[in-house]
This record gives structure tokens, C-alpha cells and sequence, in this order.
């Protein structure tokens, strides 16, 4: 069933760039009007990889190892079919590939779940938001990666678990974000034994595919960590508003001072995070603390893709499987989406398909980061309120996707002395 469920996830991705599989990516409002885009389409060409070039190595690529490596393979498959081809049959097969990604994905993330897993796992099959989203970029490989490394985890496998986190950070560099909440929580288990074999096997797994492009071609292979830090405030994140809306200091236009506030926030955030970690009464389920940090990392970074709602899909509904604050998640990313595109519509041409001001996007972008703040608050009070938590309203597991943690006794936990209140004066 959910194999079936992702595979019509796919087809349903799929279908929804089929306006520009058919030739609106050679218009620039047409691909946009449509909300057909996809990176996969004009990276083929600007990447070079249509003159032959090998990334990396032949040409600079914006992104880490193993979504090079993927274009590549893409690239040879599609090499023998006539050049005004080319392009498109590159998309198809990188779509392919994709949804064996999501596949791998949903059932992983089944895997985590614990009981009522098919029902959370269809929750990421056919989240609307997903699969409108799902092949603009190459993130669905990240995410395959990271769920696998979840569900490695969670059966008590923690070098797998780094294995398949190392190779996702290969791939976006999101997944490290993980190992932060990880960390504590072993932290807290007296599990460290099992974060540090699945931390090495993480850096081992991230080396074996980074360390010989980075012999072989040192400025290629740093390509994408120059362009984040060079990248200044993007379309849908916090610090794009601030800008536009021209407010004072937080819409600063100086690379340096926003890299420093973003970097700043978002480091709060973590704190905060630790202390909830290692404070709580109960011990937070490793999802719980794995979608806060994701979700701090997303409200204060400078980029807020739509594609983004791929990683955190999976976290979202292991952390908190209700229905309803995931709808209205959704439905603000599904409004994100077309906002987006429309905004480019009137950017470009000065008029939108509804003839909708430019407020019409930042209204979505708003709504968006709201919803993912109302999720990490209910987030939050279910760790308060265990009891709340319909993972654990049974009573029969602890932490499913913990693996080693689950039902494990705490070891180390932060206690705040509350003050003392004299009802008296004090003693002469």
C-alpha cells in the first residue's frame, strides 16, 4: 500500500510539470504561470553537463557530491538521444530516479514510526505539498538518506544510521542539523557510546564521497559552500521580507550583518532547544527535537525554498501525526507555492493570472513561517504534556524511532532550583 501510495505521489509530481515538459520552460512567464518549474530542466544546459562537462571537475557545481554525482549518471543515460531532446529526457530520468527516492523515503519512514506507521507514512506519500514540490530539485535524495538514517537508528543500528546520515549530508546539508538533537538526547540516556559510532560512521560515509573530489578538484567541490555563505536573502525566507518591507536593521542588505543575525537566531534557537532537551520532565522523542531544530534552521535562514517542505514532511509527521495542524502546514505551503510563482509572473511581466499585488506573495510567505512556528509549538507542548503526544497516549512505547533510547533511564538532566519565596521576614 505504500509502495502504491507513492508511486501515485509520483505520477501526481510528475504530472504536474507536464505544461513544461511540453515546452513551457522555454517561456519565462510560461513556466512560471504554469507553476511547472524545475531546476532539474536549466541545470542540465547551465551546468554544462549538456556540452559533456563532468562536474566538478569539468565545471563548478553549486551543490555537494552526490547530487553531482546523480546529474552525471542522469547526464550519460540521456547522452545518445538527439540534442533537442536531450534536455528533457535528462528530467525524465532524474524524475525516475526521484520517485524511487520517495519510495525509499515513505517506507523508512514507516519504519520510525512505530505503530500506525502506514498511516503516518502516507502522510508524507501523498502530502499535497510534497508532491507539488517534490521534483523541482534533487532534495528527495536527501531525504531518502536522512529517513533511512532515521529507521537505521531506530532498530538499534547506529553505525548504519551514521552510514546513511553521512551520505545525506553528502547530499544537502541539512541532515547534520540532526546529529545536533541526537546528541543530547544520548546525552541525557547515558547513550554517548552509541552517538559517537554513529557520528564516526557518519564522518567516514561523508569523507569516502567528498575526499577524492576535493583531491581531485578543490574549487569545484567548494563551489557550494562559497555560494551559501556569498548568498544573500532569498525569495521565501524571513530576512527576503525584512527587505522589501524596508524595516530598520533586520532588512539590512549587508551580506555580512545578515549572515551574522541569521547565524545568531539561529544558535539562540539551538540553546533553547538544548534546554527543553535535556530539561523536560520526560525525555523528548528524537523526532520531537529533530523537527524543532529543522524547523529554527528554516525560520532563520536566508534561503526558504519551496522544495524545502521535502525535508520536513517526513520529521513533521513523526513528531506530531495530527491531522489537522499538518492540513493547515499544507495548505500554507500550497498557497507558498503558487504565490511564489506568481510573484515571478508579475516581476517579470507586471501583472499576475489573478492581476494580484505583490502583496498576495508575502502574505503566503507570512503564512507559511507561521504555521511551521504552530507546529513547533504544539510540538513543544506535547513534550510538556506527554500525555498529549499520540505517540505516547498508549502507554506502550517510549520513543519508536529512539531505537537505543526508547525506554531508556535518564542519566543526566538539567534541573533549575526554583526561587524561595519568604512568607516571613528573615531572622534578625
Amino acid at each position: 500500500m505504500l509502495v502504491s501510495a507513492s508511486a501515485l505521489g509520483a505520477v501526481l509530481a510528475f504530472l504536474e510539470k507536464v505544461p513544461c515538459r511540453s515546452g513551457a520552460w522555454n517561456s519565462q512567464i510560461g513556466q512560471f504561470r504554469d507553476a511547472c518549474y524545475t531546476d532539474i530542466y536549466p541545470l542540465y544546459y547551465s551546468e554544462q553537463l549538456a556540452t559533456g562537462k563532468v562536474p566538478y571537475t569539468g565545471h563548478p557545481v553549486e551543490y555537494p557530491v552526490l547530487i553531482g554525482a546523480v546529474m552525471q549518471a542522469a547526464a550519460w543515460v540521456v547522452r545518445p538521444i538527439a540534442d533537442s531532446y536531450r534536455g528533457r529526457e535528462f528530467f525524465d530520468v532524474t524524475v525516475i530516479i526521484l520517485a524511487i527516492c520517495l519510495v525509499v523515503g515513505v517506507l523508512a519512514t514507516a519504519a520510525a514510526a512505530g505503530k500506525s506507521r502506514r498511516a503516518r507514512a502516507l502522510m508524507v506519500a501523498l502530502s499535497p505539498a510534497l508532491i507539488i514540490t517534490a521534483f523541482i530539485n534533487w532534495d528527495l535524495l536527501a531525504m531518502a538518506l536522512t529517513a533511512v538514517g532515521l529507521a537505521a537508528w531506530a532498530k538499534n543500528k547506529p553505525m548504519a544510521a551514521g552510514v546513511a546520515l553521512g551520505l545525506a549530508v553528502a547530499t544537502k546539508f541539512y541532515p547534520l542539523l540532526l546529529l545536533g538533537p541526537l546528541l543530547l538526547l544520548c546525552l541525557r540516556a547515558g547513550k554517548l557510546r552509541d552517538f559517537w559510532i554513529t557520528a564516526a560512521a557518519a564522518a567516514f560515509a561523508w569523507l569516502a564521497v567528498n575526499l577524492p573530489v576535493l583531491i581531485v578538484a578543490p574549487a569545484g567541490w567548494s563551489t557550494f559552500y562559497r555560494f551559501s555563505k556569498s548568498r544573500g536573502a532569498d525569495w521565501g525566507s524571513i530576512w527576503y521580507f525584512f527587505q522589501q518591507q524596508n524595516i530598520p536593521l533586520l532588512g539590512s542588505t549587508q551580506l555580512s550583518t545578515l549572515n551574522d543575525m541569521s547565524t545568531a537566531l539561529f544558535v539562540l534557537a539551538c540553546i533553547g532547544i538544548a534546554i527543553i532537551a535535556l530539561a523536560a520532565p520526560r525525555r523528548p522523542r528524537l523526532p520531537q527535537l529533530c523537527f524543532l531544530v529543522l524547523a529554527a534552521f528554516l525560520m532563520t535562514n536566508k534561503v526558504w525554498s519551496p522544495q524545502y517542505v521535502v525535508w520536513l514532511a517526513p520529521l513533521a509527521v513523526l513528531a506530531r501525526p495530527r491531522l489537522w495542524p499538518y492540513v493547515l502546514w499544507q495548505l500554507a505551503e500550497i498557497a507558498y507555492f503558487f504565490g511564489i510563482w506568481w510573484y515571478f509572473v508579475f516581476l517579470f511581466n507586471g501583472t499576475t493570472p489573478f492581476s494580484m499585488s505583490t502583496g498576495w506573495y508575502f502574505a503566503t510567505l507570512l503564512a507559511r513561517f507561521l504555521t511551521v512556528a504552530l507546529m513547533c509549538g504544539y510540538v513543544i507542548n506535547d513534550i510538556y504534556h506527554p500525555e498529549r503526544d499520540v505517540v505516547r497516549v498508549d502507554g506502550h512505547d517510549d520513543d519508536p524511532a529512539g531505537g537505543v533510547l526508547n525506554r531508556a533511564e535518564d542519566r543526566f538532566v538539567l534541573r533549575f532550583r526554583r526561587p524561595v519565596l519568604l512568607t516571613q521576614p528573615p531572622p534578625a
